[in-house]
């Protein structure tokens, strides 16, 4: 993956964060998952998207809301 997963550019889409090259609002994958969507029904409906960057983009977010564990 030589492209940034997430793109932020005030001239695309108003600034807000896309999946790199593309115009689909990383939001837009948040939206489905919640509304009980499947990863599988988003990239259908958004086909720019590639798997493995939706994927990674997830792994993003989960590793920035998991507080890191210690051992006891």
């Amino acid at each position: 993956m030589s492209d940034a997963l997430i793109s932020v550019d005030p001239q695309i889409q108003g600034g807000v964060p896309v999946f790199g090259s593309t115009r689909v609002p990383v939001e837009g994958l948040f939206d489905y998952l919640e509304d009980g969507d499947s990863l599988d029904r988003f990239l259908e409906d958004f086909p720019g998207v590639k798997r493995e960057v939706a994927v990674a983009v997830l792994e993003q977010g989960r590793k920035a809301v998991t507080p890191r564990a210690h051992p006891a």
